[in-house]
């Protein structure tokens, strides 16, 4: 079968090409990817090329196809699989299986298999792992947002707390406790946003932070303070681009810090801010991965010593991760729809992976088998004036308060050119 795919050839080297995929054997698995959303994680493996723990040495001669949040449908199965797949069932996919040891990942590693891509085959490493994973809707774009929510949702579950005279470490956020998630408007955090007060071990208290007015405004608008109130949750939007910000933060905590924070920029200040507004035994999330190797910023080690606060560090999430995700998202708990800002065709995955720190906004999510340029949500009604089909997807978005929904993305599917 021949497919079009993204395929990194070396550092900032990425082709939209045509290849063939081997013929399906007995232990493979061949899926048509619906849609993938592009990774800020995918820019940076662009940036280091062979580099990149995860891209082999020999992308020059054996490109690997790039993209990892991906979602489809399964098209064929080899004869040991067919106990466990067949033909039609949705599948979402788990990328960052580790088996027995290895960096290798769908979307960094192979030739055959990676997000950007219209078909592919998938690895055997990835379905010995489990990381094909059921996906019972026909809802695509959550599906395929269902590995970043893993992220967010695999973040929450590596904070640990202590108990004194005891070496076992809680793990999870505090349930019931004090929780700011700092920088935290972009798409992860929004996620994050969505997770804490939804999920299971609910915060009593959670502080939200950006410098953006506009972007703090639309992640108020969609996770509202009312909505938090009826999960238990006291929510606040702060903008910290002001004098005393973080002795305001603290203030909100009447004076005694912060049981879980989470960092979602990989900024000194940002770091510095985290550190000063922890509680006793609390504990700092670096969620944002810095591109800078030798990335540093202060930390209190007093506090270290004498409050017990500590930090994790976490840069995805597990396959029990993503299957909480889905279940979530099937269950209406989740609506990761706020992380989508633009949509755009295959055609234009090479532009906006290689360009992503410079455009603005969230998520943006590809479909693999239309041409369709980059374009903003916001921008449907502009575009609309000279394409009934913008047209038709912001009358259908505005009615889901601005954002990219199921009734949107069927009506994309029927209706968009073809690449």
């Amino acid at each position: 079968m021949n497919t079009k795919a993204v395929r990194i050839h070396g550092k900032n080297d990425l082709r939209l090409e045509e290849i063939t995929l081997p013929e399906v054997g007995p232990d493979d698995v061949q899926v048509k990817i619906v849609c993938d959303s592009v990774c800020m994680s995918t820019y940076k493996a662009a940036l280091e090329g062979e580099d990149h723990k995860r891209v082999p040495n020999d992308v020059a001669k054996n490109p690997t196809i790039v993209g990892h949040e991906f979602c489809g449908q399964i098209v064929a199965v080899g004869e040991n699989w067919k106990h466990k797949y067949k033909a039609g069932d949705n599948f979402a996919i788990q990328p960052a299986h580790f088996y027995k040891g290895s960096q290798e990942a769908p979307g960094y590693s192979y030739k055959y298999c990676g997000g950007s891509s219209q078909y592919a085959n998938i690895p055997i490493e990835t379905l010995l792992a489990d990381c094909l994973l059921p996906y019972n809707s026909n809802t695509y774009f959550y599906g395929s947002l269902a590995e970043p929510i893993s992220c967010v949702i695999g973040t929450f579950h590596a904070m640990y707390h202590t108990k004194a005279g005891s070496y076992v470490h809680e793990m999870g956020i505090k349930e019931g406790g004090k929780m700011a998630l700092l920088a935290s408007v972009g798409p992860m955090g929004l996620g994050a946003i969505d997770y804490a007060i939804h999920c299971d071990r609910k915060p009593s208290l959670l502080v939200v932070t950006d410098i953006d007015e506009a972007r703090l405004e639309r992640a108020a608008s969609i996770y509202t303070v009312e909505e938090a109130a009826k999960n238990g949750v006291e929510l606040h939007y702060v903008n910290t681009r002001m004098e005393g910000a973080t002795e305001y933060l603290r203030s909100l905590t009447d004076g005694t810090g912060y049981d879980d924070v989470i960092c979602f920029a990989p900024v000194k200040p940002v770091i510095e801010q985290a550190d000063d507004i922890l509680g006793f035994d609390g504990c700092l999330n670096f969620f944002a991965g810095p591109t800078d190797s030798q990335f540093k910023a202060p930390f209190n080690w007093y506090n270290v010593h004498y409050l017990y606060t500590h930090v994790v560090g976490t840069s995805g999430g597990n396959t029990d991760d993503m299957r909480e995700a889905i279940r979530m998202m099937n269950e209406g708990k989740l609506n990761p729809a706020a992380l989508v800002t633009h949509i755009g065709g295959l055609n234009c995955v090479v532009d906006t992976v290689l360009n992503l720190p410079k455009i603005p906004g969230g998520k943006k999510l590809i479909y693999n088998h239309i041409d369709l340029p980059l374009t903003a949500i916001a921008d449907f009604e502009e575009a609309g004036k000279s394409d009934p089909m913008f047209a038709e997807l912001d009358k259908i978005c505005k009615a889901h308060n601005g954002l990219w929904n199921d009734e949107a993305e069927a009506y994309l599917l029927a209706n968009a050119k073809l690449i």
